[in-house]
């Protein structure tokens, strides 16, 4: 496993799925780009592989959760990492009208957590806390 696409090959696709109006695949594209990292830095972890795939289909979903957003309230002006970053907190994500049950819901706002503490700390250029990320699995 070397990259996201070693455990998704479909990876680069899916603004094509997300896509409402054609405004969302270029969006969309911009937050593969920002999840990007997080899913190598996943891999780096030494994870299983059906872990991060785990992983990814809950990114999947978010973005989908996002570009409806972007698409229904024309927030195309905000970019696709910093409403990445709005997007998750430390309690989870944002409503996935996807999720049918709790174990699933648990694990999706599991992952957007992670990737929250990930963007938190990618975000300083440099410092203790991510020094302290290093150290831990996100």
């Amino acid at each position: 496993m070397q990259t996201p696409e070693d455990i998704s090959a479909d990876f680069p696709e899916w603004p094509d799925w997300w896509c409402g109006v054609k405004e969302d695949i270029r969006y969309g594209q911009g937050l593969i780009d920002a999840m990007r990292p997080f899913v190598v830095h996943l891999m780096s972890r030494g994870l299983k592989e059906k872990t991060i795939r785990n992983h990814m289909d809950n990114l999947w979903l978010l973005g989908g959760e996002i570009i409806r957003s972007v698409s229904t309230f024309d927030e195309y002006g905000i970019p696709p990492e910093e409403n990445l970053r709005r997007s998750v907190d430390e309690e989870g994500g944002p409503y996935c009208r996807h999720l049918h049950s709790e174990a699933h819901q648990t694990s999706y706002d599991a992952t957007c957590r992670k990737l929250h503490k990930f963007l938190k700390a990618t975000r300083q250029p440099s410092g203790a806390f991510f020094d302290d990320l290093i150290e831990e699995e996100i």
